[in-house]
């Protein structure tokens, strides 16, 4: 498929295409490897962001005959596919944390995480909130970073993470709880 027709054809489309002919594969990796590598690299250095967009794809490749789209849509359960991939990599993600929040910087200051960190708050709250995203369970650590940096919705998140709309909802407002408190600690003693 050429790019031009690429826009133009529907999920539904593509997973049609792809269960009877597993080369035009190849259009939902094009279609989604950009979303998908920027939410791996909001939660992974860039290395590790190029194995799981990797990964992912290679697993939704594999996995594609189990694709049922009654179930949820395309978008979501690569992002699911992508979230379970980051899942591998927590050490190194929980490693990468703890060395931001003694200020440490592993990646360049242009990266992906960085420029999620500075948009929530300032640049000198980036080890407070580097300490903050340590704080939360996984489960809302996984929802808020499918939201702030896969840019999912409420419904997609529940799809990609096989969980229900409301508790989607309510890890989002406790991780959002427990970030504003360390926003707040900071305004009041900064």
């Amino acid at each position: 498929m050429t790019a031009d027709l690429d826009d133009q054809v529907s999920d539904a489309e593509l997973v049609a295409g792809f269960q009877r002919d597993p080369e035009t594969f190849h259009a939902v990796f094009e279609r989604y490897r950009r979303d998908i590598f920027r939410y791996a690299a909001g939660r992974l250095d860039r290395q590790a962001a190029d194995d799981v967009t990797a990964e992912t794809f290679l697993t939704a490749f594999r996995t594609r005959d189990r694709f049922d789209p009654e179930r949820g849509a395309l978008r979501p359960w690569l992002f699911g596919i992508a979230t379970n991939m980051v899942a591998r990599h927590r050490r190194r993600e929980a490693r990468h944390y703890r060395n931001l929040a003694r200020g440490e910087r592993e990646s360049p200051v242009d990266s992906h995480e960085n420029h999620v960190v500075t948009s929530v708050a300032a640049q000198r709250l980036q080890p407070q909130l580097a300490k903050a995203l340590m704080g939360l369970s996984q489960g809302e650590r996984d929802v808020l970073l499918l939201v702030a940096i896969g840019q999912l919705t409420h419904e997609e998140v529940a799809q990609a993470l096989d969980i229900s709309y409301g508790t989607v909802g309510s890890r989002l407002s406790r991780a959002r709880g427990k970030l504003r408190e360390v926003i707040d600690q900071e305004a009041f003693h900064g």
